[in-house]
């Protein structure tokens, strides 16, 4: 490692000793060099990406791995670099344009929320139950895969029954704690009946350790986006059922387009969702024609109704050149 990082400047240091602990090692550490190939690599890139890391966080991440594997092709352990890809920014702009409709992506009601997941939990190896449970909590949340994978039992609060998120970007001694999501804003979300026999349950199992995450692998490890979709063979899932566009972001998508729909008020469910835009929360809103007939229908009611007694009335200058005066 110490070869790998010669030459680094020390604001450089930190992001990518960060980006080679918190990324590289839990995506493809487990693999020996010799069978990292470009295709590892790229769907190593896209899970981050998936898992809404910036683009300066994958950079950095990628510049890691790209040192990392020239010392191993320096040493002889491989040929060619495989860290060495590109067109991976293309997937920021893509996702920047579904962002124009959100709705679209979003599933449709519960029913079809919960054939998702039990079909995601049959296909999965020994038809791990928790796959199912990260798929409705995520939803039901209107939360990201990786925010759901970092709930922790000290996270939830079952009196009020809410989930508390706190989104860290500061320094830390020993380096930079990792952004997980975009921001510094603080997120309150509710944890509605529908889920919290499941969020209840979940908590026995963990027990008192306040540190415990909430949803884990069948390992007990973490779960990522691109975990998730290569233990439950998601793309293939969701084929069968008729919604090849669905990727697991989608699934917050879902949940924020049901809050709105359900008639969240918008600056509410921006805090919900954590936007530091109103716009980015007002693509979630699509009010049907009946909505549009109910809101033309209360401006009737309010305009037909009693009104007010009239207020003062100005009476013009006098020709004796008084001022204006008010009556009654």
């Amino acid at each position: 490692m110490e070869l790998t990082l010669r030459g680094l400047e020390l604001n450089t240091l930190d992001p990518y000793l960060a980006g080679w602990r918190l990324r590289i090692v839990p995506t493809i550490g487990h693999l020996p060099v010799r069978t990292v190939t470009n295709g590892v690599i790229d769907r190593a890139v896209y899970g981050w990406i998936a898992d809404e890391h910036g683009r300066s966080t994958v950079n950095n991440t990628l510049a890691m791995l790209v040192r990392v594997m020239e010392q191993a092709l320096r040493d002889g352990l491989i040929d060619v670099n495989p860290a060495k890809v590109t067109g991976w920014q293309r997937e920021y702009q893509r996702a920047e344009d579904e962002l124009d409709d959100p709705r679209a992506l979003a599933l449709p009601d519960w029913e079809t929320l919960d054939s998702l997941a039990n079909a995601l939990v049959l296909r999965s190896h020994g038809q791990y139950g928790g796959w199912g449970e990260v798929v409705r909590f995520a939803a039901f949340t209107a939360a990201r895969i990786g925010e759901v994978s970092g709930v922790r039992r000290k996270d939830i609060d079952r009196e009020s029954w809410t989930w508390n998120l706190c989104r860290q970007t500061t320094a830390a001694p020993g380096g930079l704690v990792d952004k997980g999501t975009k921001g510094k804003r603080r997120r309150t979300v509710p944890l509605i009946p529908e889920i919290r026999e499941l969020v209840a349950r979940r908590l026995d199992v963990i027990e008192s350790d306040p540190m415990a995450r909430l949803f884990t692998g069948p390992r007990g490890g973490r779960i990522s986006t691109a975990v998730l979709r290569d233990a439950t063979h998601w793309d293939e899932v969701v084929v069968k059922l008729g919604y090849e566009h669905l990727r697991r972001h989608d699934l917050r998508h879902t949940g924020l387009t049901w809050m709105a729909d359900a008639g969240v008020p918008v600056h509410v469910l921006r805090i919900i969702a954590g936007h530091g835009s109103l716009t980015t929360t007002q693509r979630y809103l699509h009010p049907d024609r009946r909505s549009i007939e109910l809101a033309g229908e209360a401006l009737s009611a309010h305009l037909s109704g009693p009104r007010l007694a009239p207020g003062p009335e100005l009476v013009p200058q006098q020709p004796d050149g008084r001022h204006l005066r008010l009556v009654r």
